[in-house]
């Protein structure tokens, strides 16, 4: 397997003709420069007629290696690498002929310039010889010969005896040194073929076995829901006089009703990783659609004692575009999920809308549970596939441990996020955020949902951390206490709030955008650091959302300079973005400039809450001038 591996890489010959190559201004540059330094030895004429012909050289070397220079395809003829390796010697023996030179215009000072000058040179050759024996010959036997005669040369300039001896011992230890180095980098590079190569081929059947799998679940998926719709069709149609029959009905339409999910989820799932999922846009009604999914599960919630509930419904738009399929399936995943953990208390569907220019709507779909919480560790694993079947979750509730990464890669293919959080004892919050275009025969939104931005502040408050507070961080499952209500400067005249988002993903910056824009809010957007800085020097802005890890110039850069500088927003508040929320990134953003902390996934109360402690804390700082 081993030469199969390698020979699909380029040849030794091939390689080493091309790292040749890429290294020619180098060699051509080094030339001259020694050419400079023994000037003062041989002369002017000397030194530029000893370039000229290193140029010829070099200049012949191009030609012999012309083919492979092109891109030809195929090895180099036998002959064409016989002339190859007589015109890198020629090069190697002109090179080397130099230290002759000095030693013979400079005396032993000149033999140490050319004892330092010969292994330079070889270590250049022997790296750009790597798998090529042949040439590593060709380029490296001249050099060492002219390096094996320096102790002849030490001892015609009366060096003493022992000084020959071990010079010569040096020099012999040195080239084989340099042929063992030369023979370790040749294996060295060997393996690194083979370890791509073999990487490669891995990478390939992994793709062919996953489109394989898909398109064996897509088959068997398709003769499956046949047997399974003719189960729920004869379970629906049979009308058995006593309740043993009626029971064994039921019993099989539940079944049929779980496999058909089942089969569902597995399909979306096979689809999803083979990038094969897609989403339709169609007109629907909204409203309905929210209707028919709290009715599919009151009764479930009745049966368990739970009490369902619904908050914002009347004030969402009717008619929308959308997928509404993938959106019903997101949220009656939500609705499993939380009739699934909640034993006693409630579970709340709260929707919120708002317009989004130029003709759209944006919504929030957040599902509450009374349920037992989730740790930061259940948190962090919960949208892995399968994972609910490792931690035997799958045995007690039952469901395959697809659906809420099934949900999440749907929301994203929608263009919206999908958020959670909790804690142990506190119950689960979901929130879906999606944007979608008006439908037909819009109604407008009624006036309760387009209130004041301090009315919306006030109903959706908490959640921001000041950094200057934080000496260790809450992580974000923890429930926070709903701050004070956002004031407003003294001196607004009913001004919006002028906000600067730098995010280098767009789905993050429609995200504030959805949540901070119905506050009033007129917002700007950066894609990295460098365009954030330039949007502070075009205009002033109350407060800056700055996301951390950024590509180009992160976040906590990006501060230090706005700090640095003198332009208009020098000293506007800056709020630190980011999931890192250990102690130490905290300190790192606090050391940077920023004033505030707000922990990833984003939500409306961690943004209106930290929009809240900025405003507050510019109101008491005005004041104290003012004082």
């Amino acid at each position: 397997m081993t030469s199969t591996v390698v020979d699909k890489a380029e040849s030794g010959w091939t390689a080493a003709v091309r790292q040749r190559r890429g290294a020619l201004l180098q060699r051509l540059a080094s030339g001259c420069a020694v050419a400079l330094v023994v000037t003062p030895m041989v002369g002017v004429w000397f030194s530029l007629s000893w370039v000229v012909l290193y140029i010829a050289c070099q200049g012949a070397e191009l030609v012999v290696f012309s083919p492979v220079a092109r891109g030809d395809k195929g090895d180099m003829s036998p002959a064409r690498k016989v002339v190859g390796c007589i015109a890198l010697a020629i090069s190697a023996t002109v090179f080397g002929g130099l230290s002759l030179v000095m030693w013979q215009t400079g005396g032993p000072l000149g033999g140490v310039c050319a004892a330092l000058m010969l292994p330079a040179i070889m270590l250049s050759s022997m790296m750009t010889a790597a798998r090529c024996q042949p040439m590593m010959i060709a380029s490296l036997a001249p050099q060492m010969l002219y390096l094996l005669a320096t102790p002849f040369f030490a001892h015609l300039f009366g060096a003493p005896a022992p000084l020959v001896m071990t010079s010569a011992a040096t020099v012999v230890l040195y080239v084989f040194y340099v042929v063992i180095t030369w023979q370790r980098m040749s294996d060295t590079t060997t393996n690194l073929i083979r370890a791509h190569a073999e990487a490669e081929d891995l990478r390939l059947r992994a793709e062919r076995s996953l489109a394989d799998h898909t398109a064996f679940l897509a088959a068997v998926g398709h003769d499956l829901r046949t047997p399974i719709g003719a189960i729920l069709a004869g379970a629906a149609e049979l009308r058995a006089p006593d309740p043993q029959s009626r029971a064994s009905a039921n019993l099989i339409t539940d079944a049929g009703v779980m496999m058909k999910a089942l089969l569902d989820d597995l399909l979306d799932h096979s689809r999803i990783g083979a990038g094969r999922m897609t989403v339709e846009v169609s007109d629907f009604d909204l409203r309905q659609m929210l209707a028919q999914t709290l009715q599919l599960w009151r009764g479930l919630a009745d049966a368990k004692g739970l009490r369902l509930r619904v908050e914002g419904a009347a004030g969402v738009p009717r008619q929308v575009k959308g997928d509404v399929m993938r959106i019903r399936q997101v949220l009656n995943n939500l609705m499993s999920n939380a009739m699934k953990f909640t034993e006693e208390g409630q579970i709340t569907l709260r929707v919120q809308a708002w317009p989004e220019e130029p003709s759209g709507y944006a919504l929030l779909f957040e599902i509450a549970d009374t349920g037992p919480g989730m740790t930061t560790d259940q948190l962090a694993r919960l949208f892995t596939p399968f994972d609910q079947t490792a931690d035997g979750v799958t045995a007690r509730y039952g469901g395959s441990g697809l659906g809420l990464a099934i949900s999440r890669n749907l929301v994203d293919l929608m263009g919206g996020r999908l958020t959670v959080r909790s804690a142990p004892g506190q119950g689960s919050r979901f929130t879906v955020s999606l944007v979608l275009p008006k439908g037909e025969n819009v109604e407008p939104i009624t006036e309760t949902v387009n209130e004041s931005r301090l009315d919306i502040a006030r109903s959706l408050a908490p959640a921001a951390q000041p950094v200057v507070q934080h000496a260790t961080v809450a992580v974000t499952s923890e429930p926070v206490a709903a701050p004070a209500p956002i004031a407003e400067p003294e001196d607004a005249d009913d001004q919006p709030l002028r906000l600067l988002v730098v995010d280098d993903h767009d789905i993050n910056r429609r995200a504030v955008q959805l949540i901070l824009q119905p506050l009033g809010c007129e917002i700007t957007t950066a894609a990295d650091g460098l365009i954030a800085l330039e949007r502070c020097d075009e205009a002033v802005f109350d407060v800056i959302f700055m996301d951390v890890r950024m590509p180009e110039l992160d976040g906590r850069e990006t501060t230090r300079r706005l700090r640095a500088g003198n332009g208009p927003n020098a000293l506007t508040p800056v709020v630190a973005v980011t999931a890192d929320t250990a102690p130490e990134d905290v300190a790192a953003c606090q050391a940077a400039g920023m004033a505030y902390f707000v922990s990833k996934p984003l939500t409306p109360t961690a943004l209106i809450g930290a929009l809240q402690h900025v405003l507050n804390d510019t109101a008491a700082q005005a004041r104290t001038e003012a004082a």
